[in-house]
């Protein structure tokens, strides 16, 4: 049966199916078809099926024409029915893993998806599950869904593996088709053939020795990042008091040339990752009688950064004899990181929440990010959406105060202090320019 699947690898000609066209999804479908191998996306959103199968993205590290020529060559396409499971050799799952507004882990989209699969799984397919989650979900969530349904036995009558999504949104130099891939299969076999397909798409393989080995692989790397961030935001905080500018200190550190990495301050962590997948592993943890106060207190340290630039400004305004209750605020950027549409979980959500709370009156500016939900939480009861106004000089002239929370790099910030009163920068994007605005710098000391 292996040897089967093997050869379909090998020559390119096993059958592939990706669940899930999002932001991991569609790239890791476009590096299957541009392999060679027959494509097909399975996507629940119509929309985002017809934009496939019309060669259109809907992601920006995907653009029009890389999808063009496999999709007029037959070789990528996209569906909403999941009977399309019974054509493929193997399938990816690749769908979204969130958590509870109690922070803890929903898999509601990988076990549907693992319920789509299994009424209609068949022998000598391979299932691979990519969504970041905690250790044991491909074991001891997916694997007895798809044998319960379908009356097959993992790992003797069909293969099951893990291959944690290692997704950078915006980054140039990595990307679907050369980051290294992590794969631990149930047996042998399974990773075997899971790193044999993988090594097809041209990146390099690692292989482990269990799917819960990978799985908890993908938590490290960004829990790492979790942490260290949440290091570099609590000693920024110590800077200001002790008014030390902290991004100085940053730059001196950079020069030793081992044992530092650099990592910088700002108003929070956001994406996909960073804020959630931390939850992701203390939740498991708990099983076992273990608690993680060192990640748990980093997710506390970055969680309390946007609550810290809402007090810059209202810090700001009150040196300038206003209240921040009917104060204009101009927020400029809501993506996550810099020069990427992607908004996903990016602190400027909490910190509009935070300043309407309080009363102020909050517009914001993003080239990437056109349109922008807030609310429907504990912080703000009614959603409200909000759409970017444009950074003319009258808007910067309006706003009693701009806070930066993405230093998005194609922002003329000379132009925003020429023409605004009071700058809060939360990512030092102002450092050394000149303009008559008063600026108050994470990580710094307070202008005199």
């Amino acid at each position: 049966m292996s040897h089967s699947l093997s050869e379909k690898i090998t020559h390119r000609t096993a059958q592939v199916g990706v669940i899930g066209l999002g932001y991991v999804g569609l790239p890791l479908a476009l590096a299957c078809a541009r392999a060679g191998f027959p494509t097909v996306g399975l996507e629940v959103n119509e929309q985002r099926a017809q934009d496939v199968n019309a060669a259109h993205s809907y992601i920006e590290d995907v653009s029009d024409v890389d999808l063009a020529p496999h999709v007029q060559a037959g070789r990528l396409r996209a569906t909403t029915d999941y009977d399309v499971v019974r054509e493929l050799d193997i399938i990816f799952i690749c769908v979204p893993t969130p958590y509870t507004v109690q922070r803890a882990p929903d898999l509601v989209y990988i076990i549907k998806a693992a319920e789509g699969i299994a009424t209609r799984l068949r022998e000598g397919q391979l299932i691979v599950l990519q969504s970041t989650t905690y250790p044991g979900t491909t074991v001891e969530v997916v694997r007895p869904i798809l044998e319960q349904a379908s009356g097959l036995q993992a790992g003797h009558d069909f293969y099951l593996a893990f291959s944690p999504e290692r997704i950078d949104p915006g980054n140039k130099q990595w990307s679907a088709y050369n980051t290294p891939k992590v794969v631990g299969g149930l047996t042998p076999e399974s990773t075997a053939l899971a790193a044999a397909f993988l090594r097809q798409t041209g990146a390099p393989v690692h292989e482990v020795s269990s799917p819960a080995a990978a799985e908890l692989t993908k938590l490290l790397e960004n829990t790492f990042r979790a942490v260290n961030i949440a290091l570099v935001n609590e000693i920024a905080l110590l800077a200001e008091r002790m008014d030390i500018d902290f991004w100085e200190v940053l730059e001196a550190a950079k020069t030793k040339p081992f044992g530092f990495m650099p990592f910088s301050p700002g108003a929070g962590v956001g994406g996909h990752c960073i804020p959630i997948d931390p939850y992701y592993l203390l939740w498991k943890a708990r099983e076992y009688d273990f608690y993680t106060r060192f990640i748990e207190l980093a997710a506390e340290t970055n969680e309390t950064m946007p609550y810290h630039v809402v007090d810059l400004v209202v810090k700001g305004l009150s040196r300038q004899g206003k209240p921040l209750t009917g104060a204009r605020v101009l927020v400029l950027g809501v993506a996550f990181k810099a020069d990427i549409g992607d908004a996903r979980n990016s602190p400027a959500e909490r910190v509009i929440e935070l300043l309407q709370g309080r009363g102020a009156d909050v517009r914001y500016h993003d080239p990437y990010v056109p349109t922008y939900r807030v609310g429907g939480d504990v912080f703000q009861r009614e959603p409200l959406t909000l759409h970017s106004v444009a950074l003319t000089d009258a808007e910067l002239a309006a706003a009693d105060a701009v806070a930066i929370v993405t230093g998005h790099h194609d922002v003329d910030y000379a132009r925003v202090l020429a023409h605004t009163s009071l700058v809060v920068d939360s990512c030092n994007v102002t450092h050394g320019l000149a303009g008559g605005a008063t600026v108050i710098r994470l990580g710094a000391p307070l202008p005199q």
